[in-house]
């Protein structure tokens, strides 16, 4: 015995098997595309009216909606010129320029050379010993300074003071006593002897003797 099949039409679409929703799950939605951003526009020129930068891609100033922009400035540069070369000058020329030149330096060495030579005798620096009119000076300056110096020296040795000279005197007379003729001769030994060393001269003066100075 045959049991009758249930027939499904064709058209029928076969049933789904709904699976029990489980707490706590959340069903994954499609993820919907997002819309993309905008590209950003640059700034285009100033605007002519108020001098506001706003966006290339608008076609008026938001501002002022002045559609008028600043025109760019084009620099206009003349382009280079090249020097003109510079004439070569003769020969003849730069010869008589040359002996020009040398004539009119020679004369004014000639000239500069006159003054010096003509020029009058220099003043002596002491005032007080002048004689008249001036001379041509015959010792250099570092060599009058240099015995000055040395006058000085001995200016200042004979400078001797009273008490030093007889204390000189007194030891010369006593350091030898075995003789009393020759007591006055040590005494003007010792003192001169005492001048000559503070003067800086040597006590013993011949042709082949020289100063200490």
């Amino acid at each position: 015995m045959d049991v009758p099949r249930s027939q499904h039409p064709a058209s029928a679409k076969p049933a789904r098997s709904v699976l029990p929703q489980e707490p706590g799950l959340r069903r994954l939605q499609p993820a919907v595309d997002a819309p993309l951003a905008p590209k950003p526009t640059g700034y285009g020129l100033p605007c002519a009216k108020c001098h506001l930068y706003y966006p290339g891609n608008l076609d008026a100033c938001p501002i002022c909606h002045s559609p008028e922009r600043v025109a760019p400035v084009v620099s206009t540069l003349p382009p280079p010129t090249q020097p003109a070369p510079e004439p070569i000058p003769d020969t003849e020329i730069l010869e008589q320029e040359r002996e020009e030149f040398l004539r009119q330096f020679k004369s004014q060495l000639f000239a500069a050379h006159s003054e010096v030579v003509n020029a009058p005798a220099p003043i002596c620096t002491m005032g007080d010993h002048q004689s008249g009119e001036p001379q041509a000076a015959e010792v250099c300056k570092p060599c009058y300074d240099h015995l000055q110096d040395r006058l000085d020296v001995c200016e200042a040795a004979l400078h001797m003071d009273l008490n030093e000279a007889a204390q000189i005197i007194y030891d010369a007379v006593w350091a030898d006593p075995s003789d009393p003729s020759k007591t006055y001769s040590n005494a003007a030994s010792a003192l001169l002897t005492e001048l000559r060393k503070r003067s800086g001269i040597s006590s013993l003066l011949g042709p082949f003797q020289t100063l200490s100075h």
